[in-house]
């Protein structure tokens, strides 16, 4: 049975304000080109909270070419990404209603899923921060965008 494993990244600046997202996909099991891809992207006038749900929205929904059944790994590094998808009263899902309800359906979609926070001290959290960060950076002169990382770029993701 396939699995693959996803990292999610999110920033904001200020809260509301720029943010950007960014996400690696990565097959367990299988290296080069074909068995790693990833976008980032950003906006204007958003929150923490829409870019974190965005960032996990987009990785799951890279997910399409797979069965549902295949097992994900989803590595975060928002800490309060986990617990705002099951509060439907929540901070996220009052402050971000659409996002929320799409982050909650792309979660269902996955039977098979495992979170696990991870630290900003892991090397593929800087690599994810700094795409992210891009995101961030790109929103401020083009607004909303989305954009694949370039596969040169993935292949030095350390995870």
């Amino acid at each position: 049975m396939a699995a693959v494993t996803l990292w999610i990244a999110n920033l904001c600046r200020s809260d509301p304000g720029y943010g950007g997202w960014a996400y690696v996909r990565k097959m367990d099991g299988e290296t080069g080109a074909a068995a790693i891809k990833g976008a980032a992207g950003g906006e204007r006038r958003t929150s923490s909270a829409k870019m974190s749900l965005t960032a996990l929205t987009e990785a799951l929904e890279s997910l399409t070419d797979l069965p549902p059944e295949t097992a994900v790994t989803l590595r975060f590094l928002d800490p309060a990404l986990a617990g705002q998808l099951v509060a439907a009263d929540g901070d996220y899902a009052t402050a971000e209603p659409e996002v929320w309800a799409l982050a909650r359906a792309a979660v269902a979609s996955r039977p098979v899923l495992d979170l696990v926070p991870a630290s900003p001290g892991e090397p593929t959290s800087g690599f994810l921060s700094a795409w992210a960060e891009f995101g961030l950076d790109t929103a401020k002169s083009r607004g909303s965008f989305k954009a694949a990382i370039p596969k040169p770029n993935l292949m030095k993701f350390p995870g």
